[in-house]
């Protein structure tokens, strides 16, 4: 692969025009109004993968948002990676906060700015000009199968099914996917574990219509204050999530794990100046990196009721509402959390007021052994371009639909990221540092190349 550095260099400004075009399209997953963003978003990586030297490419329908998928078969007796990334973005709000135009990219400071700069458009695109790269060169000795969905930033609702009906065309060895990050531009690191996740809207009532604080205050109970309660008491003075039975199925981490994880460089003191904090917290006993790594959390994602508008204006209201979620560690069962919070969270509110839970997605945990032939390929690759040896890590996010293709499709992924924390995803002023983009654009041909050599 002598001339990859001079391939990418050669078509560096090409291949960020059209990752700037791909990220032109608002193909928000959550917001019904940009359906037809998602369209062209699933026509534009059709596109994409033919040019890129795919043999065939086609825009699937699904219950919900489309599915790309493309492929080229080299050799049907060699082995088989199948690539997974998504075309949908984060919402943008607050828009007020962004320095630029979220769908408009712009480079400052070395950077990709806008909305999927990092998650997960930058990071995908990646794939398809290594893909290009290893095609228009003649060196792809293994099949390549892409899958892009439409719908990971609410939870996959759609694709299970879809590869449910699609098994024997999405057959393959590994999935390789990039929509983690890496401790630093200077240490790799591959992602070893992902959190399941359990998500809900909440939504307390207490009297029928919204009443004056002075005649009704004291008398009638308020939903926002019951609501704060409610969500105060489900953690305890250490910060363990108060739910009974959420804990009976969370494996501990061995003495042996928790060492191997402490040998990830990090430093405190820069965490907390980074995010502008005095002290960090979290459930007792744990570091910071083992409570975002291997421990299960609870949040509250949003909450709102009453008047929120300027001035002032003394009401009760009738209804209060909160936006929760729980961070779940391996072999914790989304559905059986999703149950324990909705009998708990009824059972705790008091008589003045009714309680409706709503489960709105959730998934399972992941966890990739480092044994694999696959892996071994990954890290060699990132020690060939990043001169480092990566460090295997967990990661505290979810990409729930990853615990569903080992269970429909029985194939392990891969998670080789390029993402830095620093990239603000699903934040305003996403970004994604233009070496991390390269360097990802080179890293990713090795992996074949090292993984065509392991399996001989």
């Amino acid at each position: 692969m002598e001339n990859l550095k001079s391939y990418i260099q050669e078509n560096k400004d090409r291949f960020l025009n059209e990752l700037f075009e791909l990220i032109r399209i608002p193909s928000i997953s959550s917001i019904e109004a940009n359906k037809p963003d998602m369209y062209r978003a699933a026509e534009m990586w059709k596109n994409l993968l033919l040019q890129a030297g795919a043999d065939r490419a086609e825009v699937y329908e699904t219950k919900g948002n489309p599915v790309t998928y493309g492929e080229k078969i080299v050799d049907p007796k060699a082995p088989t990676v199948l690539v997974y990334a998504h075309m949908d973005v984060m919402p943008v709000d607050p828009i007020e906060l962004w320095t630029s135009n979220p769908f408009e990219p712009e480079i400052r400071e070395g950077k990709i700015w806008a909305r999927g700069a990092d998650d997960d458009k930058g990071q995908g695109f990646m794939h398809a000009k290594a893909f290009e790269y290893l095609v228009k060169t003649n060196q792809l000795k293994v099949n390549v199968k892409f899958m892009i969905e439409g719908e990971e930033e609410i939870g996959s609702p759609s694709l299970p099914q879809w590869c449910k009906d699609h098994k024997e065309m999405l057959k393959a060895d590994i999935i390789l996917v990039s929509d983690t990050g890496m401790i630093a531009p200077d240490t790799p690191s591959i992602t070893t574990g992902l959190r399941g996740l359990s998500y809900w809207q909440v939504e307390v009532t207490g009297p029928n219509r919204d009443l004056h604080s002075g005649l009704f205050g004291g008398a009638v109970a308020n939903p926002i204050n019951v609501l704060s309660k409610m969500i105060a008491g489900m953690l305890d003075d250490n910060n363990r999530i108060t739910i009974p039975g959420f804990y009976d199925d969370v494996v501990e981490v061995t003495a042996e794990e928790r060492a191997l994880m402490a040998k990830a460089p990090f430093s405190l003191e820069k965490y907390e100046k980074a995010l502008d904090l005095t002290e960090v917290t979290g459930e007792l006993g744990f570091t910071t990196t083992e409570r975002t790594g291997m421990r299960p959390t609870f949040d509250v994602c949003g909450i709102w009721g009453g008047y929120t508008g300027e001035g002032a204006k003394t009401v009760i209201p009738s209804k209060a509402y909160a936006k929760i979620s729980t961070r779940l560690v391996p072999n914790q069962k989304h559905d059986k959390i999703a149950v324990l919070f909705k009998n708990h969270f009824e059972n705790i509110a008091p008589k003045g007021v009714r309680v409706k839970v709503e489960y709105l997605h959730g998934g399972q945990g992941y966890l990739c052994p480092i044994d694999l032939p696959a892996y071994m390929a990954a890290e060699k690759a990132y020690e060939t371009v990043y001169g480092k040896r990566p460090v295997p890590v967990r990661s505290g996010g979810s990409i729930p639909i990853i615990s569903s293709f080992e269970e429909i499709l029985g194939i392990k992924s891969i998670l080789m990221g390029f993402g830095l924390e620093s990239d603000a995803i699903h934040s305003p002023n996403e970004n994604f540092p233009l070496e991390q983009f390269f360097n990802g654009i080179e890293t990713i041909p090795y992996f074949y190349k090292y993984f065509t050599e392991i399996n001989k």
